[in-house]
């Protein structure tokens, strides 16, 4: 089975513009989220799906100098640049993964994926019901669902968030929810603010020089020992996504 990352990247963002390219330990966020599927072994191929927009060419340069492939697309029908991008990649399984997550965890999403293939799910993912850090998000489907989702899903808000009509529709759909052992889900590690650019920041500061692709657990051990670090971000509210 071709299990395909879909990474859905661009330079536009009403909060914080231009953080896929922010720099990270003398690396871009983008290299970091790459860097991290690499080390997920059930993880085939990875492809960056950004827009034709000329505002998205730097997307495009960074992600040809790291050697992944990238698909240009529609930059408000998310759902349409999923699709022909899984198509250009010949996959039978797609992980969505956003760009602004730089510490999506390998060990996290080999989980989703493992559960995704060994039980013929449809859809699998660990933020339906969230018990994990927010910006740890894994989904994947198959692309039977995704070409299904394609077709039927008609309103504005199912074709920019890409998976609203799977998930929305359960009686059509074998959908699955992985959980933590524990509620880590007041954990808030996606980018869409300053004060989570401050916050990744430190904890880069802290982990990555001893550790390249550190665990989720690793973080969390770091916020135990130091609390303040929680605060950085604590006040941000997540924008909704209307179903």
């Amino acid at each position: 089975m071709n299990i395909t990352a879909i990474i859905q990247a661009r330079m536009g963002s009403t909060r914080l513009p231009g953080k896929v390219l922010f720099q990270l330990m003398g690396k871009s966020v983008l290299s970091h989220v790459i860097e991290r599927l690499q080390a997920v072994d059930r993880i085939n191929k990875i492809v960056v799906a950004t827009t034709e927009m000329p505002s998205d060419d730097p997307i495009v340069k960074e992600s040809n100098s790291l050697g992944i492939e990238v698909y240009r697309g529609s930059e408000s029908d998310v759902l349409s640049r999923y699709y022909e991008a899984a198509i250009l990649a010949n996959a039978d399984g797609i992980v969505r993964i956003t760009s602004d997550c730089p510490l999506i965890d390998p060990e996290v999403t080999r989980e989703v994926i493992c559960t995704f293939i060994e039980n013929r799910y449809d859809y699998v993912s660990n933020c339906l019901q969230r018990s994990f850090p927010r910006g740890l998000d894994t989904e994947v489907f198959s692309m039977g669902v995704l070409k299904e989702t394609f077709v039927q899903a008609k309103r504005p808000e199912q074709r920019e968030h890409v998976t609203p009509y799977i998930y929305t529709n359960a009686e059509r759909f074998r959908l699955y929810n992985v959980l933590s052992a524990a509620d880590y889900s007041r954990h808030r590690w996606t980018l869409d603010t300053i004060e989570d650019w401050n916050l990744i920041v430190e904890i880069y500061k802290h982990l990555y020089n001893r550790k390249r692709v550190f665990s989720w657990h690793e973080v969390i051990e770091l916020l135990e020992r130091y609390p303040d670090l929680i605060e950085i971000n604590q006040h941000i509210e997540q924008k909704r996504v209307e179903t």
